[in-house]
């Protein structure tokens, strides 16, 4: 059982305020997994930023997409898995694209395929990819900038996969609809 308080607006440490009444501004709500972290300020304040400079990366919206949902599924997060089938619908990335993601199938084109398998290899081998697969990366078509970006998104992931496993976030009522288990 989880010993983590859900914080509003009105319960959050006063730091993390105003990024708690900027994502009202923003979602029309505090996402449970922002009022999770409103406990440490800091932590909140560096998830936000990873995730506005992941989601201006070098990555378009489908490969944002994988990114994010790659990491999601692998690390088995109950919260994030339908929360960003829900950005995804909300980013206009094809259906089929998120359920692929979500139950572990081929990617739609080769070059999203390679994304979702690199990404998968920097999880497993906690950055040391073996340079064949590194290769392949590159023979997709991506660079040094998207290596570099996978590791931001990486990033963000692992904060909020971890605190959604260690706070027991219960997911948002506008992403239920995307429930997920492994």
């Amino acid at each position: 059982m989880s010993k983590f308080k859900i914080h509003t607006i009105e319960t959050a440490p006063a730091a993390s305020k105003p990024i708690l009444e900027g994502a009202t501004k923003q979602m029309g709500v505090v996402p449970n997994l922002f009022g999770a972290m409103a406990e440490s300020p800091n932590i909140l304040k560096a998830y936000t930023q990873l995730h506005e400079q992941f989601a201006s990366s070098s990555f378009n919206a489908e490969e944002l997409t994988v990114v994010w949902q790659t990491i999601n599924v692998e690390h088995e997060c109950h919260y994030c898995v339908p929360a960003h089938t829900g950005i995804a619908h909300s980013m206009n990335v094809d259906a089929a694209l998120t359920e692929a993601l979500r139950n572990g199938d081929k990617m739609p084109t080769e070059k999203l395929q390679a994304l979702h398998e690199f990404t998968l290899s920097m999880v497993r081998n906690r950055g040391n990819v073996p340079a064949s697969e590194m290769q392949a990366f590159f023979d997709a078509g991506y660079g040094n900038q998207q290596v570099l970006d996978v590791i931001l998104g990486l990033s963000q992931k692992v904060i909020s996969n971890y605190v959604n496993h260690v706070a027991e976030t219960p997911v948002d009522p506008m992403f239920e609809k995307f429930a997920w288990e492994k």
